[in-house]
């Protein structure tokens, strides 16, 4: 599939091919010759639908192929075309991006302990990040505590609880709830990264060998 949309790539190129090749043709005594859809061969002094629409040969008036003519494409078939000349481009994109990625990486940490290292500062900050969530839960669910146990004490001597306290309940519960999530979050960010940095360093240990290798 891809060598046939790649060929019809190269077809897109020759879409005034068939008027030039008319004229082309009609000065130099050409014929054209073509293969219909049951395969069967045909030859003409001019172009027909059926040239156009299956592709065809010039003929000079020695019997010899001058040129070929890929087959018309189709509005579907040009998309898919496009698509997958995209879809190539992007891929050729991002190799050259990899390989001067590879090239500054190596520059960079020239031994696998410089590279490592840098892995282990990246999850040191994300640790960080991770403590400093934690104390801050700790600090958020001790003021909920707090309120509670006023709130505890209204209940207990059969008070009606005031607004104010109420409010003050709901909100801190919802600052609780969005420290817990921030919290989850950093950590699970944290296990990706530490996944990564495994893929990582494979990565280097294979550019290390690779160039280790070489002459």
């Amino acid at each position: 599939m891809r060598k046939s949309l790649s060929i019809l790539i190269a077809t897109m190129l020759l879409a005034g091919a068939p008027v030039h090749a008319q004229q082309h043709a009609g000065n130099n005594g050409m014929r054209y010759k073509w293969v219909d859809g049951k395969g069967l061969p045909h030859f003409s002094d001019s172009l027909s639908q059926d040239a156009l629409k299956y592709g065809y040969d010039v003929v000079n008036d020695q019997g010899m192929v001058v040129a070929h003519v890929q087959r018309q494409l189709s509005p579907e078939e040009r998309a898919a075309a496009q698509k997958l000349a995209a879809q190539q481009a992007a891929a050729q994109r991002a190799a050259r991006d990899q390989a001067r990625a590879d090239e500054q990486t190596l520059a960079a940490y020239p031994d696998e302990a410089a590279y490592k290292a840098s892995l282990q500062q990246a999850l040191a900050n994300m640790d960080q990040q991770i403590h400093t969530s934690k104390l801050n839960l700790r600090s958020q669910e001790q003021a909920l505590t707090e309120l509670l146990g006023r709130a505890a004490e209204f209940e207990h001597n059969k008070q009606p609880l005031p607004k104010f306290l109420q409010d003050g309940i709901a909100k801190q519960r919802g600052v609780v709830s969005e420290v817990q999530a921030l919290l989850q979050r950093q950590q699970a960010q944290r296990d990706q990264a530490a996944q990564a940095q495994a893929q990582q360093l494979a990565h280097y240990r294979a550019l290390q060998a690779a160039q280790n290798q070489q002459p």
